[in-house]
């Protein structure tokens, strides 16, 4: 699948600054705001990259806000428009089904088609872009375009023969068709598309590179999700991730987890050893006023409604040195995701604090930051952050009972929605009773979407939920009960892997519709529930 190559991006209050190996129009700018105070990116133009040094000099914005360094790929989308051109013949069938037969007709859908993506760009919540719709009619005008740089081939298949859709079908690419019953004018492949096409004429479905779920009838807004789903699936595939401590994987089942990280999603893990992670704490310990300027940020998020401190203060200041830290590697390795291995022991040690406030910090920013390097799981989060558009929970579970399950991490953000934080305490991590995490009460009442992967990467388990309650017992600190949507008994039957990825709202569809085009089983354990 190719993907255009956009990158990261700094705003800054009076401009911005986006530099490019190979500038493109699928370059943008993305500005998050947060915390109290910039990160200095400084460009080297002899690597065209962007690059960020701890300690030297910090550029403060006009409304004294953070930014945070974010990649996100815009999906872009190819319309074509097929029809014919039927001569009328005596005493015989001379055309097909459709109400696009003329010249005149098909430029009137063309311009409809254009209108109606216009509308649905602006109503996504994430980077799109529709090319203008090629109306198409012959086979070598067809092999040509699917040569093209994008991503979706959008099929508005109003007539042309199989032969036609053969030649503008790509493997390389995702193709969804979109089809007019209601009110029309109706398309030829609304009545063949399944037995002519998919089938071609017998009762297997052998064509490459489409699925049934890859057709909509007039609904446009059915398009959206799909794209939605196919812009998370561009954004996980070829991921880059910085792994402190090396990559992992849970128990003896997730041993090959990072290969199959690779392998399956394309992700390129980046070891980052304890040793020299070390050795930049110890650096920037020793500068006084990096602390200073540190423990002043500290300060301002520890005053922040709705921040309650239960642990000792010098906990979450060193955090906030680690935090830049953290980012710092991030930033060095143009990327905006991040694990940590050990994290239950050698960092403590390391850093004087543990990483739970860090973690926390960097997905509230847009970022993505995971415990553990677990990479069973973290496939997950990267796929339902970018589908989703909000930060992701990491999360071990319990034993389901009376239609609800505890899942709790002691990482949570506490920006779940997006927009809004939620009320948190600060304590120690629990099972050290050491450094700062965070318990962060969730929403209550918020649906929420649950995947599970299983150990080999291929057979995925999902649910969604409503949040109950945010207990308060002696587990990891970030916890909540989860009432369950669907078959409690099925769940605990097939429920793989270990660690579950959460985040508010569902979706269910996306993640499922995602996972099929690579190859990725997926039980939806609640849609017997919604039907």
């Amino acid at each position: 699948m190719k993907t255009q190559e956009n990158i990261l991006r700094v705003n800054h209050s009076n401009g911005c600054c986006c530099h490019c190996a190979t500038p493109s129009s699928h370059c943008h700018i993305q500005s998050i705001n947060r915390r109290k105070f910039l990160y200095t990116f400084g460009v080297t133009a002899a690597a065209t990259a962007l690059s960020y040094k701890l300690g030297e000099s910090v550029i403060y914005a006009e409304d004294n806000e953070r930014q945070m360094l974010v990649i996100k790929k815009e999906l872009v989308v190819q319309p074509v428009l097929t029809y014919d051109l039927p001569q009328r013949r005596d005493a015989t069938s001379w055309r097909n089904w459709g109400g696009i037969q003329t010249e005149e007709q098909a430029k009137a859908e063309q311009q409809r088609i254009n209108e109606e993506l216009q509308k649905l760009s602006k109503q996504a919540n994430f980077k799109i872009k529709f090319l203008p719709v090629e109306p198409i009619r012959s086979i070598e005008k067809a092999q040509n375009l699917v040569k093209g740089d994008f991503d979706v081939l959008l099929l508005y298949a109003a007539g042309g023969w199989v032969n036609l859709l053969e030649a503008l079908t790509s493997t390389e690419k995702w193709n969804v068709m979109f089809l007019r019953h209601d009110p029309g004018p109706v398309y030829l492949w609304y009545e063949i598309v399944h037995n002519r096409f998919f089938r071609k004429t017998v009762d297997e479905i052998t064509q490459a590179g489409w699925t049934v779920d890859d057709v909509v009838i007039d609904n446009t807004s059915e398009l959206l999700w799909r794209f939605r789903a196919l812009y998370g699936l561009k954004n996980s595939m070829n991921k880059k991730i910085v792994c402190i401590g090396g990559s992992g994987g849970w128990g003896r089942g997730g041993a090959d987890a990072p290969a199959k990280a690779k392998e399956i999603w394309k992700m390129e893990l980046v070891d980052y050893p304890y040793k020299e992670l070390s050795k930049k704490l110890e650096s920037a310990y020793k500068d006084s006023n990096l602390v200073k300027k540190y423990t002043d940020e500290a300060g301002r998020y520890l005053r922040q409604r709705g921040i309650k401190l239960r642990t000792d203060r010098g906990f979450v200041d060193r955090a906030f040195v680690l935090d830049a830290v953290f980012r710092d590697l991030m930033a060095q390795e143009k990327t905006d995701a991040m694990t940590i291995n050990a994290c239950m022991g050698t960092i403590m040690a390391v850093s004087k604090t543990t990483a739970c406030l860090p973690l926390s910090l960097i997905n509230d920013d847009d970022g993505l930051a995971f415990c553990e390097s677990d990479f069973v799981v973290i496939p997950s989060g990267v796929l339902l952050h970018y589908i989703s558009g909000l930060p992701v929970f990491l999360n071990d579970p319990t034993y389901p009972h009376d239609d609800m399950i505890t899942l709790a991490h002691c990482t949570a953000p506490r920006k779940m929605d997006g927009k809004h934080y939620e009320p948190t305490l600060v304590l120690t991590h629990f099972e050290s009773d050491y450094g700062a995490a965070p318990k962060v009460e969730m929403r209550i009442g918020q649906q929420c979407t649950c995947l599970i992967p299983d150990f080999g990467g291929r057979r995925w388990v999902g649910l969604s939920g409503k949040i109950v309650k945010n207990p308060f017992l002696d587990i990891c600190r970030s916890q909540i009960d989860v009432k369950i949507d669907g078959d409690q008994s099925e769940l605990m039957q097939k429920m793989p892997g270990f660690h579950w990825m959460l985040c508010y709202n569902d979706y269910m569809r996306e993640v499922q519709y995602a996972l099929q085009k690579i190859g990725v089983n997926f039980l939806n354990l609640s849609s017997k529930q919604k039907a």
